[in-house]
């Protein structure tokens, strides 16, 4: 009987090791998961959506996007919750113009906000008549077919829209949806401070961006998170992420992976 009982404590002895073996490999796992999740959102890539409309026509409320960190180099805000690590940017390189980036609202260093870059260094920008200024030249843009969107009431209308060109050759598309009249479509010049820069929406007439200066202002290089590069989920604005099985119907298929420009 003292036989078995000794065999047993030694069986039941190594369950228990073989459970605590199995439980730490098991933290391990997860442990390691998460390292190379913070890597890879720190130095490579993050998700980020689009919660509103101030980059319509290019952006919709309701899509899903990767931004590159590493495009504009690393500062603080490249790391989760941006401690007080360092300052200035590691590796850093110039945005271009027409990049959309993502960048921390320079008013509270915490807020994520993406717009369309449209002024560099020691650029003089303005919006005369609704037509973006640049160096005192107005940026050549072509009326092209109308775009559907919602008013402030949420009815569908037809806006002008606008395809863009800067002076770098890079192009994309603006709407209107006051027609040119709009708060921000006449505005005093601006001076884009060294080490800044000016950001705008495409949706010139519904966005937040550098032209109000009490809300946004220009934006310290240190604030920029990274560089939009691709479109990776789209679905309805209305539609929930709760509810997959209306997925079928709300997804927008045709903006799956689209590259962002």
């Amino acid at each position: 009987m003292d036989y078995v009982n000794e065999n047993a404590k030694k069986y039941e002895g190594d369950n228990v090791k073989k459970e605590e073996s199995g439980l730490w490999e098991t933290i391990k796992v997860i442990l390691q998961a998460l390292l190379i999740a913070v890597v890879v959102r720190t130095i490579l890539f993050q998700p980020f959506n689009i919660p509103s409309g101030s980059l319509i026509p290019t952006l919709l409320i309701g899509d899903y996007l990767f931004v590159s960190k590493y495009s504009y180099g690393y500062s603080r805000y490249s790391i989760p919750f941006g401690p007080p690590l360092f300052s200035g940017r590691i590796l850093g390189s110039e945005p271009k113009r027409g990049d959309i980036a993502v960048f921390k609202l320079p008013k509270d260093n915490s807020t994520d906000y993406i717009k369309r870059v449209v002024g560099l260094p020691g650029d003089k920008i303005q919006v005369v008549g609704g037509v973006l200024q640049i160096n005192g030249k107005p940026v050549q843009r072509e009326r092209v077919e109308d775009y559907k969107t919602t008013d402030l009431y949420g009815r569908t209308i037809a806006v002008p829209q606008y395809k863009e060109t800067f002076p770098e050759g890079t192009t994309h598309y603006v709407i209107e949806r006051d027609n040119d009249r709009g708060y921000w479509d006449n505005t005093n010049v601006y001076t884009v401070k060294p080490g800044h820069y000016f950001m705008m929406g495409d949706n010139r007439d519904n966005s937040s961006d550098s032209r109000d200066e009490a809300s946004v202002g220009q934006v310290p290089a240190e604030n920029l998170v990274g560089r939009a590069e691709i479109i990776f989920f789209s679905i309805d604005e209305d539609a929930s992420l709760w509810r997959p099985w209306e997925w079928p119907q709300h997804i927008r298929w045709n903006r799956m992976f689209e590259r962002i420009k």
